[in-house]
């Protein structure tokens, strides 16, 4: 089983409005609702490609019981842990001129509240996935990355991580199966400026030897690189298409590279194909990527 960990999973509130202008109404032009969060995207991706998974983290109020509701009409499993202050948040994403969002805050999440978590990581095996990705609210430990994967570590499931800077660094002596940064999340940790895929890679080096097994580094335009837990390098230019949305792309390569490894019963060379082809897929729609879109971009790529 895969499980997807989002401590603060949202309402996507997505909207266009022309012109906008600050001190006068505004009507939308457009708008849409999605469930949001990093964890969330995953999830929807793998159930797309005909995976089940389980959507972990925290919930509160009648917008958690919405993301409950939406995640369950895209085919996915959730088992949220119901926070009893607050509400979940709801995130406004407004087109116009410029882009705006208004980010909310997320309920307030009591140490019982962690304890439910935890309890519920008990059931992990060798056979599991558990992904952990996004910002960690204000109401909880900034150590829940470490936490989170120390607790599980004695039943040796495949831990990936999604996290930023220090976050990331701090997991790497738990030698997590795979992270995910940019080539700017990668550059900014070691304070470098990383363009070209031969530039990535030495980094990518000093992040295995630090103790990631295996490294995946999107680079938008520039396409990506894979360090696998064998030393071998990979590399991929970016699929061409019409970039519509870049919002879940990165969600969507985790999601493709473990549908690909479980798919090739780890073979790396074809995961890195399909996280690639998924990222990209989801980047030239509005929605996350289809099964069909992925298949179609993998067939070029190939």
């Amino acid at each position: 089983m895969i499980y997807t960990v989002t401590f603060n999973p949202s309402l996507d509130y997505i909207i266009q409005v022309d012109h906008f202008t600050t001190g006068q109404i505004n009507k939308t032009t457009y708008e849409k609702i999605l469930p949001g969060g990093k964890g969330i995207n995953v999830a929807i991706v793998l159930a797309n490609f005909g995976h089940e998974s389980t959507a972990l983290g925290f919930m509160a109020g009648f917008t958690g019981k919405e993301i409950e509701h939406r995640l369950e009409n895209f085919g996915c499993s959730s088992s949220f842990i119901q926070v009893k202050e607050g509400l979940s948040r709801i995130n406004v994403k407004m087109k116009s001129d410029e882009e705006t969002e208004i980010n909310g805050m997320g309920p307030a999440i009591q140490q019982e509240d962690i304890d439910k978590l935890f309890d519920q990581l008990k059931v992990l095996t060798d056979q599991d996935v558990l992904v952990i990705s996004g910002s960690i609210p204000k109401t909880l430990p900034d150590t829940m990355y470490e936490q989170i994967i120390e607790y599980v570590q004695p039943n040796h499931c495949k831990v990936v991580v999604d996290a930023t800077n220090t976050l990331l660094m701090k997991v790497l002596r738990y030698h997590p199966f795979l992270i995910k940064p940019n080539n700017i999340e990668l550059g900014e940790i070691f304070d470098v400026t990383l363009n070209t895929q031969e530039e990535v890679l030495p980094y990518a080096h000093k992040l295995q030897e630090l103790g990631a097994r295996n490294i995946l580094v999107s680079m938008a335009g520039q396409g990506a690189v894979l360090l696998d837990e064998n030393g071998k390098e990979y590399r991929l230019p970016a699929p061409k298409g019409n970039v519509i949305n870049s919002v879940g792309a990165g969600d969507s390569m985790v999601a493709g590279f473990i549908s690909g490894c479980i798919e090739s019963n780890y073979d790396y060379e074809y995961a890195f194909l399909k996280g690639v082809c998924s990222g990209s897929a989801s980047a030239f729609s509005e929605n996350l990527c289809t099964k069909e879109e992925v298949e179609t971009l993998m067939n070029i790529m190939k």
